[in-house]
């Protein structure tokens, strides 16, 4: 993705902090730059401050996804606080300052320092991104669905695919098996070729 003007650097950081933490959409709209952590690896998704789900508050250490997505994420954080100059209370993913441009049209015009009412403008950011690398729209809340997926092939033992599913914000681990971990018909056939083969 782009990342020459605020508006293209937001949206790539965006994209990358989806994947990076698996948040959904309602509470990344709501995150402050209090909440992220880059030292730790970590999001707070404190429910008093962030839309999450059930109203329920609790920590995501970043998914091993890649050392270059983290670097964007990080860059993000970097860039708001040290070449902005933005405090902690402001947000993490600000929305689009527009104003009437000198051709009596709302235009964009950079970043303003509110938060989004919700989560509209971050589904827009994903729909122009997919269709700009000429694939298939793929909404945020899939990019959990790819994270349930990515723990089933990590997680050895019972023990870390529990903190997988909890990461993900799950209380029990039968939530992401149910909700996130459908097989594909594809897959299931090699698994059951290759239990056969043993």
């Amino acid at each position: 993705m782009p990342a020459l003007t605020d508006i293209e650097r937001r949206d790539r950081a965006l994209i990358a902090f989806t994947i990076l933490t698996g948040a959904r959409d309602g509470a990344i709209a709501s995150f402050k730059l209090r909440h992220i952590d880059v030292v730790d690896n970590k999001i707070d998704q404190d429910a008093r401050e962030v839309q999450t789900k059930f109203s329920k508050s609790f920590v995501t250490t970043f998914f091993p996804v890649g050392d270059d997505i983290r670097a964007v994420v990080v860059d993000w954080v970097a860039y708001l606080r040290t070449e902005k100059h933005w405090g902690l209370d402001d947000p993490l993913f600000p929305m689009t300052k527009v104003v009437v441009g000198d051709n009596l049209r709302f235009g964009a015009v950079g970043l303003d320092r509110k938060h989004w009412s919700n989560a509209g403008p971050i589904r827009a950011i994903f729909k122009t991104a997919f269709a700009a690398a000429d694939l298939p729209y793929f909404n945020p809340h899939s990019f959990r669905k790819t994270l349930a997926l990515l723990g089933g092939e990590l997680c050895e033992t019972p023990e870390q695919y529990k903190a997988w599913s909890q990461n993900l914000g799950h209380e029990h681990v039968l939530t992401t098996f149910t909700s996130y971990g459908n097989v594909s018909s594809h897959r299931q056939a090699e698994i059951i070729r290759a239990m056969a083969s043993q």
